[in-house]
């Protein structure tokens, strides 16, 4: 019974042993995901989004954290193929995870729910963080 107990410590070592590792490189950073949602709105209020977008579907506390989780900017589109002609129709909306510290600031915002856009990969973003507006709220904060 000794020998099968040491027998199979020993195999279980030397399986331990082996394992694979793998090493982040700076090549592998440019994969990351740039949100501009969340460039846009971190450190905003929370009230100022809600007031333009429409209010929270629930929240729920995490971590000293509340997470609003919302949906919306609803909007039909039609879509147009390459010739020109109409093919059909398409819903877009967002649906995102606001999350906010004590004070109301937004400190992140994940997208949970996106689609292409009108005329980008990311309706949220479209919505959400437009370049034209990103540009003038940042000169008037």
């Amino acid at each position: 019974m000794n020998i099968r107990m040491i027998t199979a410590a020993g195999l279980l070592l030397a399986l331990a042993g082996c394992s694979t590792t793998t090493t982040t490189t700076t090549a592998a950073l440019p994969l990351l995901a740039k949100n501009p949602v969340q460039d846009r709105w971190q450190g905003q209020s929370a009230g100022r989004f809600f007031a333009a977008y429409g209010p929270p579907l629930s929240d729920r506390d995490e971590g000293g954290n509340r997470v609003y989780t919302w949906r919306g900017g609803y909007k039909n589109v039609t879509v147009v193929n390459k010739e020109g002609k109409k093919a059909g129709k398409r819903s877009l909306s967002c649906k995102a995870d606001i999350v906010t510290n004590q004070s109301y600031e937004i400190r992140s915002v994940k997208i949970l729910g996106d689609q292409p856009g009108v005329s980008g990969s990311s309706y949220c973003a479209e919505l959400l963080a437009p370049p034209e507006k990103t540009a003038k709220a940042e000169q008037a904060d």
